[in-house]
C-alpha cells in the first residue's frame, strides 16, 4: 500500500497488476491527482487494458487545482482507450449519476457500489478476470 503525498489517497493492494485500486480518504489535492495519474499512466503503458477501483471511504471533494491539472486531464483522456472496468465504491449521489452516464456514452464499463458493498466490488472485479487478454 502506498500513500499520496498529501495523505488523502492511498493505493490499495490489488490481486492482479492490471487492476489499480485507490482509496480516497479526504479532500483530493493537486499533488494527489498527479500521483494517482502517474500510477495510472504507468499501468496503461504496461497493460493495454486495465480495471480501476475507487473507494470513496471519506471523500471531501477536490481542490480546484486537482480538477484542472493538465497532466491528470491528459491521462484521463487517454484512459478511455485503456480502462475496461471503472468501479466506484461509496460515490456521492451526484457522482453516481455522472459515472452511470459516462458508462453509457464511453467504451468503459462502469459500476457503482455502496460503501458497505466494498467486498462485492472486489468480488465483481475478481470474477471479471484479467483486463488484458
Amino acid at each position: 500500500m502506498q500513500t499520496a503525498p498529501d495523505g488523502s489517497v492511498i493505493q490499495r493492494d490489488a490481486p492482479r497488476a492490471d487492476l489499480i485500486a485507490f482509496e480516497i480518504k479526504d479532500r483530493i489535492t493537486e499533488s494527489d491527482t498527479e500521483w494517482m495519474s502517474a500510477i495510472t499512466d504507468d499501468a496503461m503503458k504496461v497493460h493495454d487494458k486495465i480495471d480501476m477501483l475507487l473507494i470513496m471511504s471519506n471523500y471531501e471533494g477536490s481542490d480546484l487545482g486537482a480538477k484542472f491539472d493538465g497532466y491528470a486531464n491528459e491521462v484521463k483522456a487517454r484512459s478511455v482507450a485503456h480502462i475496461r472496468k471503472y468501479v466506484v465504491v461509496g460515490a456521492p449521489l451526484f457522482a453516481r449519476a455522472m459515472i452511470t452516464l459516462s458508462g453509457a456514452v464511453m467504451p468503459v464499463e462502469t459500476k457503482t457500489f455502496d460503501l458497505a458493498e466494498e467486498a462485492a466490488a472486489w468480488a465483481y472485479l475478481t470474477e471479471a478476470g484479467p483486463a488484458t487478454t
